[in-house]
Order: structure tokens, then sequence, then C-alpha cells
């Protein structure tokens, strides 16, 4: 059975297929150019859910020789390429159409089929919508607002079809504005400001997917929670001096990678050192299983001090 962020995108590509194709029907048998550029828009959005399920599946893949450290991080690829296609292929398209449609009107017949397809398009993706939305707050952490939670999310599976949904029915509600205006005024042009309306739309969201899966594709830390939490473990532990840094990098939404550096006690005998080391470890995967990697590097603390600032040294020069 399907879950989790799966589930989002199995329910969404349903929805999408569905809508797709009433809306390419209505748009054929009305005329209208702001429908044509809904059913564009579910289309893009039905080949994006087919990416984000195929980039799941890779990111599940094993480590081998190659990649040490797995594929976690082609779910990010390719939620930045659903973003570029968002960007290529709805918003520009959207705009073309609706400029077309604006320079040479051509006024709609049987708007009443627009009016039907736009309200059962809503019922599917406020349905979609819900149980996104639904997966996101089961996993969203308690103190962060819907926004924030939103920005530091590392799952793009659930993130990428929230934003998408809730475009989705902002353009089904500017369709249906702008096809009314087209019926109360006469005026097929308005058909065509809708449709570029939705363009732009598609745009904006497109740039702030892009924006989101860029940071992951390039390397984000883990959640805070994650970093404080793996620090309170190492210092609990007797002989360990000083924690001095805690470095955390998400590879996947269920993949973390992390290195700690610590300086313990001078009397503690190698084999000390190493019990330690494996007892941080244990209690840090053991709270944490998206822990799949925990390097302990033994650094004393002046070290550790002189580092960090040639770090910031070397930042300054760049």
């Amino acid at each position: 059975m399907a879950t989790g962020g799966k589930l989002v995108l199995l329910a969404a590509l349903g929805g999408n297929l569905a809508i797709a194709a009433s809306k390419f029907a209505a748009a054929f048998i009305a005329g209208s150019s702001s429908m044509l550029t809904e059913g564009i828009h579910s289309l893009v959005d039905s080949g994006n859910q087919i990416l984000l399920l195929y980039g799941r599946r890779r990111s599940q893949q094993p480590p081998d020789p190659l990649h040490p450290l797995g594929y976690g991080r082609e779910i990010y690829f390719w939620g930045f390429i659903v973003a570029l296609l968002i960007f290529t292929t709805g918003a520009g398209m959207s705009f073309y159409e609706g400029w077309l449609h604006y320079r040479d009107p051509e006024m709609l017949t049987l708007p009443w089929v627009n009016f039907l397809v736009l309200g059962l398009a809503f019922l599917f993706e406020g349905t979609s919508l819900s149980i996104a939305f639904r997966e996101f707050a089961r996993t969203k952490p308690k103190d962060l607002g819907w926004w924030r939670a939103l920005q530091e999310s590392k799952d793009p599976t659930v993130f990428v079809v929230l934003i998408e949904d809730s475009a989705a029915l902002a353009g089904i509600v500017i369709a249906a504005v702008f096809i009314g205006l087209t019926v109360i005024t006469g005026d097929p042009r308005w058909d065509g400001v809708g449709s570029m309306a939705i363009g732009v739309l598609l745009a904006l969201v497109a740039i702030l997917l892009a924006r989101e899966c860029k940071a992951l594709l390039i390397g984000e830390t883990a959640h805070p929670a994650v970093q404080k939490s793996i620090e309170r473990i190492a210092t609990a532990q007797t002989g360990v001096c000083l924690v001095n840094e805690v470095l955390t990098v998400q590879l996947s939404p269920r993949q973390v990678v992390a290195m700690v550096s610590l300086d313990f006690e001078d009397k503690l005998t190698l084999e000390q050192v190493e019990n330690i080391a494996a007892e941080i470890e244990r209690q840090a995967m053991e709270m944490h299983p998206e822990v799949m990697r925990l390097f302990i590097r033994p650094q004393p603390r002046q070290e550790a001090s002189r580092e960090r600032t040639r770090l910031a040294s070397v930042r300054e020069l760049d």
C-alpha cells in the first residue's frame, strides 16, 4: 500500500490526469483559451508527478562503489527539473496561448461547459490538496508555522504537490473569473488575459520551487533539532570535554550524514575513545533513524578554533 509522499504523488497524478482530459474536452467544445491553458497546466502537473515518482524510486537505491552515500539527492534533482518544466512548458505555453487568443479573439461557445468542468476540477484538486496537507501536517514540526515548515521541508514529493495544487486551485479561480468576464462583457479578449494571468502564476510557482529544490540539491543542513540532539548526546558522554562542531547534510528526505568534532580528555586510551564514538553513533542513529552515517573526529579545541579561523578567512577572500 502506498504511504507518505508516494500516496500524495499517486493521488495528485490520478486527479490531474482526469482533470486534464476534462479540461481539454471542454476547451475543444467551448473554444476557451483559459480552459486550454488549464488543460496544459494539469497535463504538465501530471508529468511532474511521474518525474517525482521516478526520482523517489531512484533515490531509494542502495549505495554502491561509485555512489558510497547512495542516490538520495536524485529526488532533489528531479524536483528541480519539475520546476524548470513548470516554467518553460506550463508558464511559457500558457502565456503564449493567451497572447494568441488576445490578439485574435474568438467568442466562447457553450460557456456553461467551462464552468461545469472548472467546478469538477476544483473538487478533484481540492481532494488532492487535502491529502497533501494531511501528510504535511503529520510530518511538520509542531513549533513551526505552515509557511516556515514548508520552507524547511526536506521532501519535495510533498511540498511540490502542495504548491502545485494550491496554484492549480488559484488557476481554476482565475480561469472562472476571466471566462465570466468574457460572458458578461461579450469581449473574448478577457479569456486571453486570463490565460496570460495563469502563465504569470505558474512562472512565480516555478521560481519558488526551483529556489527550494536548489538549496537541497547543492547541500542543505538537516533540521536544527537533529543537530542539537546529536550535540546533546555527545556532550553527555563521559570523557568528552567539548563538542567543537556538529555538521549535517541532508541527502534525501530520510537520509542524513553527520560529522562531529570532539575534544576528548587527554588521559583516555584509544580503546576508550573508540567506545565513546560507538556509543554516540548508536544513540544518534537510534533516536534519528534518518542518520545513515555519523563520523566522529577527535580534535583538540585549539585546533578546532584555528580551523574555524582559517575557514572564516577563506570565506572573506571569496
